[in-house]
Formats: structure tokens, sequence, C-alpha cells
């Protein structure tokens, strides 16, 4: 299941610098709605519906948290950032940019100010080309129809011709160029949330640790000096188990596959929670396992600090979580740093993320995209 809303925007602009215009509301769009997977060639247009200038057009398909009505919201801001200005007068008029809300998944939804699937798409082959290019699969929810249908169905006869292929904000951007990627970081940093959002937009297949099936952890956290050993024990054979099969059945349709964690991670909980005793005999059946386990191209280690996971934990509800002792967060994080200081040969990339909100914030997404490829450019060069 998605964790991101797919969704498609109608561009156009038919006054001043049009593919400037165009140019210039993707990249915003890209940095505050959602990250845009897609852009469609780009269309010179006759106006539709009033006599004006031509139109540039395009469609976009971005992945975004946000819901329909949010994203309307900030196309209208942007919009107005960028120039336009309604007018109260009736009608269609010449404009430097307009961006509609065209698709929101495969919804219906039907409001005072929001009409989606755009209640005259399906009339208009400026929009519907555009949609056709970005190789989307989708269906209108009340025609029930795909996009070339609705083109072969179309009456408007208005000759949209294609002009230029437009540049994709992430082109720039190439982790299909690692193999393999694990997210690292304390209880609360947002490791899946964030393994899951790029598997998303880049096509790639997930790892995601099984956490949840684990019957020790609830009594870990009730009785630490009891359940510590079952607990790591378990965990290290659980994750032996995942990463081998996972990594074993490469799909080959996805780029690139991307972990929320590494088996790594359990010599680093291991030796904050058991006792001296048991560490040493957990180190070395770890060493023994870790000889044969695969290792990542990357490893990307989200820091954030302790009161940031405390709100974290807090936030996401689990009930065994909720009386970690800050303590306990210090440790693992030390523990973490301590390890990637200690291993120079592990390609690692550590990015703060204490003041940044990936989820709600695009601009902090694309930050760590361009943190990741900053990383790969580095790596190239040696």
């Amino acid at each position: 299941m998605n964790i991101q809303n797919q969704v498609i925007l109608a561009v156009g602009s038919n006054v001043g610098n049009r593919l400037e215009n165009i140019q210039s509301v993707i990249e915003s769009i890209h940095y505050e709605v959602g990250t845009v997977i897609k852009v469609s060639k780009l269309y010179e247009t006759p106006s539709w519906g009033f006599d004006s200038a031509p139109f540039y057009n395009c469609a976009l398909l971005l992945h975004s948290a946000f819901s329909a009505l949010e994203i309307l919201a900030k196309i209208l801001a942007i919009e107005t950032k960028l120039g336009r200005i309604r007018s109260e007068v009736e009608g269609y008029q010449a404009r430097i940019i307009d961006v509609d809300l065209v698709a929101f998944n495969e919804e219906f939804i039907n409001l005072e100010n929001l009409e989606v699937p755009h209640p005259l798409m399906q009339e208009r082959l400026f929009v519907l080309l555009p949609m056709r290019d970005l190789n989307f699969d989708w269906k209108h929810p009340v025609f029930h129809k795909n996009i070339n249908e609705l083109i072969t169905s179309c009456k408007d006869e208005s000759q949209c011709k294609a002009m230029q292929k437009l540049s994709e904000p992430l082109e720039k951007i190439q982790l299909e160029q690692f193999n393999y990627i694990a997210i690292e970081g304390n209880i609360g940093a947002g490791k899946t949330t964030l393994t899951t959002k790029i598997a998303e937009d880049f096509n790639a297949i997930t790892v995601l640790e099984r956490f949840a099936d684990n019957p020790f952890l609830p009594k870990f956290y009730e009785d630490q000096n009891r359940y510590a050993f079952p607990l790591e024990m378990s965990f290290l054979a659980d994750r032996f188990h995942q990463i081998s099969d996972d990594l074993g059945q490469f799909d080959l349709f996805k780029d690139f596959i991307i972990a929320d964690y590494h088996i790594f991670k359990s010599l680093i909980f291991a030796k904050v929670t058991l006792s001296e005793d048991e560490y040493r005999l957990y180190r070395k059946l770890f060493e023994i396992i870790y000889k044969e386990m695969p290792k990542p191209d990357l490893y990307i280690y989200l820091y954030q600090n302790t009161s940031r996971l405390l709100e974290n934990i807090k936030q996401r509800g689990r009930d065994y979580e909720q009386e970690i002792p800050a303590e306990y967060l210090d440790k693992i994080n030390k523990g973490y740093l301590d390890y990637i200081q200690s291993h120079p040969d592990l390609n690692v990339l550590i990015i703060d993320v204490s003041n940044r909100d990936f989820v709600l914030n695009q601009e902090d997404y694309i930050f760590i995209l361009d943190e990741i490829q900053k990383k790969l450019n580095k790596t190239s060069s040696f």
C-alpha cells in the first residue's frame, strides 16, 4: 500500500516567457507540493473557450503526502507567487501560469471549491495528450475509462502540437547507481517512512524490518534484564533470514533495493541491552552470520536528537514504546556513531534530521535526496 497520494496536475501558460513560466512552476511544485515523478512533453495548444495567444501545456505526475485540499491551497499559493492575478471578471482569461488538480489517486471528490477528476478534462486534448505521456495506469472513477479511451471519445478537434521534452527534477538524482541502500537510525528516527517514500518515488524494492512480529519486544520494555538476550537473538535470526530471502529474490522490474535496517544494528542494540558475558557470546554468533551477509553500497544514518525521538515515539503511539527512557536512546545514538567511526570501510552518509520533517515539508525530503546524490557523486569520483 502506498504511503503517498498519486496526483496529476495540468500546467499551462500563455503570457510572457511561457517556457520559463512552466519550468518555474514545476520546480516550485517539486519543492513545495510533492515529488515530481514524471513530466510530459511540452505542447503548444490554442486557447480553449476564449480568444487569446496560444498556450504551452504539460502534465505532471507527482507523489504527495498532502490531501487534495492541501494540494489545491499550495498550488494556488504557487500561482500567486509566480505572478498570477485572478480577476473577478467571468470567463476564461490569459494567464501567466495555470495549475489544475486533474486527478487524485482514482478518487472522486465533489466539494464546493474542488471537483476531482477535473470536470472538463475528458473534453480537452491539451489535458489528455500530456497525461498520456505520463504512462500512468489510471482510470477515470466516473467514466471508468483510461487515458487512451478518453482520448478516443474526446470531441475536441484542437491542434495540440508536441514541442519538446521537458526536464524532470528527479533526473539529477541517480539512486539506481546503488544496487542496495540501507537506511539506519534510532527508534523513531523515520527509517521506515523514508525507505518507503524513496522506494515509491524511485521504483525500488523494499526490505522492511518485521519488528511488530517479535513476541519478545513488548516484554523487553517491561523487563529488560530478563528478556534482552532472547529479544536480541530472535532479532538477529529474523534479520538474517529476511535479508537473505529478500535479497535473493531481486525484482527485475525494480531498479534497486532499499532497506530500513541492516543486520549490523543487531550488534549496536545488543551492546546496549546485554550484560558483558551475554554480549561476548552474542558477538561471536553475530560475526559468524555477518560474514555471510551482503553489504549495502550505501548506509544512510538518520540522526535525530533525543528530544525529537521522544516526540516521534509519542506521536506514533505504540504502547510498549511509551516508557522508553531518554538515556536508552542516548546510548543507541552513541552506539551507532561509535560503530560508524570505528568502521571507516563502510560507505556511510550521516544526515541530521533533528530539525527536519521529510513527510510534511517537501523541501526537507528534497534536501535528503540531494545529500544522497552528493554522496554518490563523491563516491563515484574515487
